[in-house]
């Protein structure tokens, strides 16, 4: 069964880091772009970075770009997004997902499989 897993979500600080993790099973990522989502209660997903296949090519949303960085690991079967300077206003459930063919971040994406999400909580 192919699924995708997010992990590395939490509490955490203004100003603090977090690295989640998107890891694939039961099919070979390196095949796939992938795009991490988030959602606040309340409001529409937001699309906010995705990566290449081979990793080469990036993109951001407006909102995070400059603080987060993704990056894969095809070799581990992850993707990873590294989340700095957060904010209260990062505060989401975050989602991985996986396309065979160009990522978008825009509305009515659509995706091959998706992760189930994990919750990130930006508080003092």
């Amino acid at each position: 069964q192919p699924q995708l897993v997010e992990s590395g979500g939490g509490l955490v600080q203004p100003g603090g880091s977090l690295r989640l993790s998107c890891t694939a099973s039961g099919f070979t990522l390196e095949t796939y772009a992938i795009a991490w989502f988030r959602q606040a209660p309340g409001k529409e997903r937001e699309g906010i970075s995705s990566i290449s296949k081979n990793g080469r090519d990036t993109d951001y949303a407006d909102s995070v770009r400059g603080r987060f960085a993704i990056s894969r690991d095809n070799a581990k079967n992850t993707v990873y997004l590294q989340m700095n300077s957060l904010k209260p206003e990062d505060t989401a459930v975050y989602y991985c997902a996986a396309t065979e063919v160009l990522p978008w971040l825009g509305p009515h994406p659509v995706y091959d499989y998706w992760g189930l999400g994990t919750q990130v909580t930006v508080s003092s």
